[in-house]
């Protein structure tokens, strides 16, 4: 058993870190999640500067993921809406309506600019084999931006799941110069549907926003949602709409929706009923407003870490200082190779070095004669000397080159290569300068994307209180109880004891001193002759103060017992008074004088009493009563 327990528990860790790692949690250092990286790769080997079919790419791509075609499309088409790595050609959905994509074989797409400037750089970028080893992908791309806040994601893993809000790619950007410049900044959600959001529990990504349409009242009889809350679409939203209204909590007369590239969905309204009245059911009892929990949850070396917005630009600052600079030295290593060849190269045609091989036999006698030949120019060629692959490289040299070298030129391009190698130098010293120079280019060129206008916030961030549905409904629901069948509900043929809410709870007090707390409904059986039924408003309750005059099961002596209903659970019943003990009066009155008639007793010539309630300590719940007296008591009367 224990053998079969280590196979149990190895599986079910080993399933449970690839579901973690490799599919539901996006990885901090590109913010991208397997498939899409797989995606983003499909397109930079595909890349011709033309549109591809997207069912081309999804196939592509196959050879990467092992999940198949029905997880790689809708990634894409996700990634694609994003309108910043993707470009689109044909009809990838509606971001508004809900609406699906159109068929795989029917759209195209393409990699953009921004991609490669952000992600592409296969020099730097560290590769493993694919899952069946014919080909090579990936790890993560070398991200120069914190992708993961400016995508947003969701993901539902083992045991954990990650919620991240997209923010604006500018914002972002900018706060990331801010970081690398010492200086301050904030950062908050914004959303490609626009509307209002509340960011006062963000609490830096792992609390929660609150997020409403932005509605126009401005005509009296009607309302406009000309944007909507971040996770609703115009069919959602409609549906919410409806149901609201079929279950009477706002009065319409129509909707009608006219989206097309932006929302519109008109709210008719029925007689009598305005806008402004209208506006807060809408919010209480709609998808107008909604609460949304974040956890920013990434993979951080390999393993899940909860972050904060700060800490992760931070980190992508760092990052990206560290990315630039090994760019740059990559580029000059490259540029020093090419410069040195370029020397070699010149000194090789312009001496006539080549001269010297003509009359050699063997290719030992041909290499020793260039090297030999260069011997005289060791000085200008510098320290690294000649390579056997450097005199490779010069034998390869085709005479039509030899004969048409202009010289000219070739001291033009060292040139070239010497300013760019002292660009570099100087780049390197100031590589905080550099870096947020590359921020700022990369903010212009994302301004000029005029598909969408991803720089400018969308998103009004306000602070609002979140709209509680039962203070908004009004309380015209009559409660009726029947005191003879003992019968409660809205749908009793008895005496109407109160008006109330649909949301209202209510607080049944049995004659037999035993309270429940039910939700409103149409009919309930209570027990006839109740004590005390109304709604159990919390607040309320909290300052009444229940005075219980019962007399005792064993001798029937009067008893006292005061004390507050706080805290209940529905549907569960409770005892104020001990069991089998008689209730003879309940009161809510802080003050009152009552009057306990005895029991006729031979040598009994005190019958009443009168006592005031004010004078006996307010007890807890479970607390027992205050005797009153040592006399079998009848009854009570209260002034």
């Amino acid at each position: 058993m224990a053998f079969i327990k280590n196979i149990f528990d190895r599986n079910f860790l080993e399933y449970a870190s690839y579901v973690i790692k490799d599919r539901a949690i996006p990885d901090l250092e590109d913010g991208l999640k397997p498939v899409q990286r797989r995606i983003l790769h499909t397109l930079f080997e595909m890349d011709d500067g033309k549109f591809h079919k997207v069912a081309n790419v999804t196939g592509q791509c196959s050879k990467y993921h092992p999940h198949g075609e029905q997880s790689i499309n809708p990634a894409l088409v996700v990634l694609a809406n994003k309108a910043l790595f993707i470009d689109r050609q044909g009809n990838f959905g509606n971001l508004f309506t809900g609406d699906d994509a159109a068929a795989a074989r029917y759209i195209e797409c393409r990699i953009t600019a921004l991609a490669k400037d952000i992600f592409y750089n296969p020099k730097l970028t560290p590769w493993v084999d694919s899952y069946d080893g014919r080909n090579r992908e990936p790890v993560l791309f070398p991200a120069k931006i914190p992708v993961v806040l400016i995508l947003g994601v969701e993901g539902i893993a083992v045991g954990m799941s990650t919620k991240i809000l997209p923010h604006n790619a500018v914002e972002v950007l900018e706060a990331e110069i801010a970081c690398l410049t010492g200086k301050k900044f904030e950062l908050y959600p914004d959303f490609p549907t626009g509307g209002y959001v509340d960011v006062s529990g963000y609490e830096e990504g792992n609390g929660k926003v609150l997020v409403r349409a932005k509605l126009d009242t401005s005509d009296p009889k009607r309302i406009l949602i000309t944007e909507l809350p971040f996770g609703s679409t115009t069919e959602s939203i409609i549906n919410s709409i409806d149901a609201a209204a079929r279950n009477g909590r706002i009065k319409i007369q129509g909707i009608n929706d006219f989206t097309t590239d932006k929302v519109e969905i008109e709210i008719k309204l029925a007689r009598g009923v305005y806008a402004q009245e209208t506006v807060d059911a809408l919010f209480a009892f709609t998808e107008c407003e909604q609460s949304i929990s974040v956890n920013l949850l990434v993979i951080k070396n390999g393993l899940p870490a909860v972050m904060t917005v700060t800490e992760i630009i931070k980190y992508h600052a760092k990052q990206l200082v560290k990315i630039l600079t090994k760019e740059l030295e990559l580029e000059k290593r490259e540029l020093l190779d090419k410069l040195h060849l370029r020397t070699l190269e010149r000194i090789f045609i312009e001496e006539r070095i080549y001269k010297g091989i003509e009359k050699m036999k063997t290719a030992k006698g041909v290499q020793e004669a260039v090297v030999s030949g260069f011997k005289p120019f060791m000085k200008e060629i510098g320290q690294r000397g000649i390579s056997d692959d450097d005199v490779e490289h010069l034998l390869r040299i085709p005479i039509r080159r030899i004969s048409l070298y202009d010289i000219n030129k070739a001291k033009d391009e060292m040139e070239q290569i010497n300013a760019r190698i002292k660009e570099i130098n100087s780049h390197l010293k100031n590589i905080t300068a550099y870096s947020v120079s590359f921020l700022k280019s990369i903010i212009a060129k994302i301004k000029t994307n005029e598909e969408i206008a991803l720089g400018e916030r969308r998103t009004v961030v306000g602070a609002f209180d979140k709209v509680i549905a039962k203070e908004v409904v009004k309380r015209d629901v009559d409660l009726k109880y029947d005191s003879k069948s003992g019968y409660l509900g809205t749908n009793v043929s008895g005496a109407k004891i109160a008006e109330v809410s649909p949301f209202d709870r209510i607080l049944a007090i049995r004659k037999n001193g035993m309270y429940t707390v039910m939700d409103l409904s149409d009919k309930t059986f209570v027990g006839a002759d109740a004590w005390w039924i109304g709604a159990a408003d919390k607040e309320v309750l909290a300052n009444t103060i229940f005075t219980i005059i019962y007399k005792d099961k064993e001798n029937g002596f009067p008893c006292i017992k005061r004390c507050v209903i706080e805290g209940w659970i529905i549907g569960k019943d409770y005892f104020l008074v001990p069991d089998g003990a008689e209730v003879l009066h309940i009161d809510t009155r802080p003050k009152f004088i009552f009057t306990v008639k005895y029991k006729p007793k031979p040598r009994l010539k005190v019958l009443t009493e009168n006592f005031k309630a004010q004078d006996y300590n307010v007890r807890g719940l479970k607390a027992g009563g205050i005797r009153l007296c040592t006399k079998e008591a009848e009854k009570v009367e209260c002034k």
